[in-house]
């Protein structure tokens, strides 16, 4: 297929005030260099979308909040590709793809690192002189749309025989990956403490099953989470809300503590928790913005050799890793799927989202 019918406008929701989102028609963008067109097909809501709709942070949008700029949030999506840019062959027009809501600028230390989520020109695409950065849903219109475009680095293959719903969960998916990466990425025969039964908590349950980490116990206070996390694979949960987490975390693991913790709760004491989980030279990645600061026992980090890691985002390519996972059958992101809306009913979708209505963990929206 060479090409398809590309239209001059499409249905957009943009950022008005805080919590204010409206349905207009906006330009279709058109791809630049090294970049493509995609049809969104389906988009997840994420809590940091919920985040940026109601505080602005961590969004930046010609410098500034998002809020009153034209902006379009979104950032967990998948589609086909609809058109090509300048010098494109990886992909063709009709490809189905999951994508990354960041491309970095490419230039700077960080991204010549392959750390393109902590890009040291975050946000500067704007104005005369612009560093070519771009997060879509961030700095950058995302896919609360019916179109997005994309640089050719952030795309990853959907195969045909996954569900577009499905397909929208791999930057969730890239999320834990990396969370997993930062801690070590060979966890095969390593023990993995999860806190937060969440989306990248869950998946992060089921990623570390399928590579291997022995056991995987999982943290939450949600009897029905912790239901879907044995099910994820979780050896051993735990609720929070009956036993003190830390204290059976080191019981599970034969009073030594585990060797990994991946905290994706964002509750204030989980981090303190989380290094006291750990043995001796263990390691704790952070991946939930808190709602306000912690209070962490430094001296028993310090004394313990506990190594602290913050990741933002699906970096360094984890996407490709966690997609290659799910198209194996070995991580079954179906499972924290609950609930699709068509994309005109977004701030129903959102609310679900917000307020966990009827359970909700992973909340969809499509296009077609």
């Amino acid at each position: 297929m060479n090409e398809f019918d590309i239209p001059e406008s499409m249905s957009a929701w943009v950022l008005g005030d805080p919590d204010e989102l409206a349905l207009v028609e906006k330009p279709v963008p058109r791809p630049g260099l090294a970049e493509v067109l995609v049809r969104v097909d389906a988009v997840a809501i994420c809590a940091t979308d919920l985040e940026i709709i109601s505080h602005g942070v961590p969004a930046s949008v010609d410098g500034e909040l998002p809020f009153n700029r034209n902006f379009t949030p979104g950032h967990e999506y998948m589609g086909t590709v609809f058109g090509l840019g300048a010098t494109v062959d990886e992909y063709a027009v009709g490809d189905r793809v999951a994508v990354e809501a960041h491309a970095g600028c490419g230039r700077c230390e960080r991204c010549r690192q392959g750390m393109y989520t902590s890009c040291l020109n975050y946000g500067a695409n704007f104005g005369e002189y612009t560093k070519g950065h771009r997060a879509n849903g961030f700095t950058t219109d995302g896919a609360f749309a019916e179109y997005a475009v994309n640089h050719v680095n952030t795309l990853v293959r959907v195969p045909d025989s996954m569900t577009d719903e499905v397909a929208a969960l791999i930057s969730t998916a890239g999320t834990a990956m990396y969370g997993l990466d930062v801690l070590g990425g060979l966890v095969a025969g390593e023990s993995l403490a999860v806190i937060g039964a969440g989306p990248v908590g869950l998946l992060g349950v089921a990623l570390g099953k399928a590579l291997g980490a022995s056991p995987v116990i999982l943290i939450d206070i949600v009897e029905e989470r912790l239901q879907i996390g044995t099910r994820l694979g979780a050896d051993h949960v735990v609720d929070a809300g009956r036993e003190t987490a830390v204290e059976a975390v080191r019981r599970l693991s034969g009073g030594q503590g585990v060797n990994f913790a991946f905290e994706c709760s964002g509750a204030p004491s989980a981090v303190d928790a989380a290094t006291k989980m750990v043995s001796r030279g263990g390691r704790v990645c952070l991946s939930a913005f808190s709602p306000e600061p912690s209070l962490v026992d430094i001296g028993h980090i310090v004394t313990n050799n506990i190594y602290l890691f913050g990741i933002r985002g699906e970096g360094q390519s984890a996407m490709r890793r966690a997609a290659a996972l799910m198209a194996q059958n070995k991580v079954d992101a179906s499972l924290i799927l609950t609930h699709t809306f068509p994309m005109h009913d977004l701030p129903t979708a959102l609310r679900y989202a917000r307020e966990k209505i009827d359970g909700a963990i992973k909340v969809v929206m499509r296009n077609h």
